[in-house]
């Protein structure tokens, strides 16, 4: 197991086996508090084990197999530090190892990294790296590589949704043969966890200096898995690697990852066998996977969330009055009726919810067409506004909720026009231009890490621009303070100031959902929804057996 050291700046790594098993339907109360406990402690830097929340793996005999997880959309590319859709992050995390990687509670767990410490200022880290992993490329992981694979994350130039999301690094030095040591440019409490985003993955710096035009299609990691097939429209294989520093893991000699367009064949292909895994089930189809022979329908509440991007740089939502007109014609409650089918929670406004640390409950936002249309005529709007609002076809709940919001805020004197179209064509003319279109994210693991990638004003994905220095200025308080008390008013000041402005609008939290056939064992269901550990999956007795 591991164990942590009070001391809030130290973290060793001992033999590791304790991993946290899934909580199906029925689990999904009793898991989230154990969940939120197990946060908690991470805050106060104490141990994270507790009972109930180990698996042993495979019982003697059962090693090997064939999983087949399915993907509703296809796999661009395996470039790491370029993922930047769930099938992607799937596959990247198969073939390649961080420095940490991030556990079902949202604790930095060890991966390359065996160790880390920091000073008491919290501006310098230093990791200690695992002896003798090998890259694929057969070259052994030093800290050169580590160095070159973070500062490709941070390069501009390699276009990585990462580069606003690991940390205020400004320099990573090798100090010793076996570490590393990120010097940064302000005091930051959650290196261990930012380090263990899915784009910083640590690549052989003999290819990233050659050009990474390779990592679209080839795979050089360290991770559990290797890459055999990539095709991206349709099938993406990776065997076991033999050389993972886990001797025990991956339990699975192969992995199959298929792509299903169609959500309602995906789900057939599960409840007929074809398939072993979903990666995500549309909530149109979880009632009926639900009552399926054989299928273990999973169901997690989680950070993920849609929100209507409101480009605050652009009339007619530069002015606040606009969006906050708009904000009050949303029934939040029928929105997670049907939007999420009735398998989420209401939202207000901000993308942080009680799967954060250092949330802050506020009492839900009610409907007030009355004050919406005095806002309406105040902004200039006084006989209503026509606005165009563009969602992608993927996932479906895009269109869903467009068709809500129109709906919705009739009365109010907006007349929304919904458009719709492909998700390539929406990624290429709409996302991150747009004035005002649906969007769709996972959660993170801290405040922290999901405003710098959508929020402050240099943000990865500065939708919105709203670009409000008194925000920016409470979370750079916060990523640099260690008191916890401090960190709780500091974060409920900025989550109060996303309430009141309105940058996007954002009315319901998507519960996570999965599925899989009842011979999958020790599949983990992680807040983070683009995580899914399947180097600890393996299979029981009914299992198909592929060639």
């Amino acid at each position: 197991m591991t164990t942590r050291k009070r001391d809030r700046h130290i973290f060793m790594e001992k033999p590791m086996s304790d991993q946290t098993a899934d909580a199906g339907e029925g689990g999904l109360r009793e898991e989230g508090a154990r969940r939120g406990f197990l946060l908690k402690m991470a805050v106060l830097g104490l141990s994270s084990t507790l009972p109930g929340f180990a698996s042993s793996g495979p019982p003697a005999g059962r090693r090997g197999g064939v999983l087949r997880v399915s993907v509703s959309q296809a796999i661009a590319k395996v470039n790491p530090f370029q993922a930047r859709v769930i099938p992607e992050y799937l596959v990247v995390e198969l073939l390649y190892s961080g420095l940490t990687r991030l556990s079902p509670a949202n604790v930095a767990e060890p991966d390359l990294a065996i160790s880390w410490s920091s000073n008491e200022k919290l501006d310098e880290w230093t990791f200690r790296l695992r002896p003798a992993i090998k890259f694929r490329d057969g070259s052994i992981c030093r800290p050169s590589d580590v160095i070159a694979s973070i500062k490709a994350v941070l390069d501009a130039k390699t276009g990585s949704p990462a580069r606003q999301n690991i940390g205020p690094i400004a320099d990573i030095v090798s100090t010793a043969d076996d570490t590393v040591t990120f010097k940064l440019s302000t005091p930051y409490a959650d290196l261990p966890i930012a380090l263990s985003h899915p784009n910083a993955k640590i690549v052989p710096a003999a290819i990233i200096d050659k050009g990474m035009d390779r990592l679209a299609r080839d795979a050089f990691g360290t991770g559990p898995f290797e890459l055999v097939q990539f095709e991206s429209e349709r099938i993406v294989v990776a065997t076991r690697n033999a050389q993972y520093y886990d001797p025990q893991r991956p339990y699975l000699d192969r992995i199959e990852v298929r792509v299903y367009p169609d959500a309602t064949s995906e789900g057939s292909a599960l409840m007929s066998g074809d398939i072993d895994l979903m990666s995500q089930v549309q909530p149109t189809e979880f009632a009926r996977l639900s009552q399926a022979p054989r299928v273990n329908a999973l169901r997690l509440a989680s950070g993920t969330f849609s929100n209507v991007i409101l480009g605050c740089n652009q009339k007619p939502f530069d002015d606040i009055r606009v969006r906050q007109a708009l904000a009050l014609t949303v029934d939040r409650k029928v929105m997670v009726d049907f939007v999420a089918e009735g398998l989420g929670t209401v939202a207000n406004d901000t993308p942080i919810n009680a799967s954060y640390p250092f949330f802050s409950r506020r009492p839900d936002k009610t409907v007030d067409i009355a004050q919406a249309k005095k806002l309406l005529a105040a902004a200039g709007y006084p006989d209503g506004l026509t606005i165009t609002l563009v969602a992608s076809d993927v996932p479906a709940v895009r269109t869903q909720m467009a068709v809500a919001l129109r709906e919705m805020a009739k009365p109010a004197g907006f007349n929304i026009e919904v458009q719709t179209m492909p998700h390539a064509t929406y990624l290429e003319q709409v996302w991150r231009k747009g004035a005002c279109y649906i969007g769709y994210y996972s959660g993170q693991p801290t405040i922290d890490a999901m405003v710098s990638q959508l929020y402050t004003s240099t943000a990865a994905w500065n939708e919105t621009h709203w670009n409000n220095k008194k925000f920016d200025s409470l979370i750079e308080q916060a990523r640099g303070t260690a008191d916890a008390a401090q960190r709780q008013q500091l974060y409920a000041d900025a989550q109060a100031l996303m309430r009141t402005e309105v940058p996007s609008l954002i009315p319901v939290f998507f519960d996570l959902l999965r599925a899989h056939r009842d011979y999958v064992n020790d599949f983990m269901m992680y807040p983070r929804g683009v995580l899914f550990g399947l180097d600890h999956v393996w299979l029981a007795e009914g299992a198909p057996r592929r060639a």
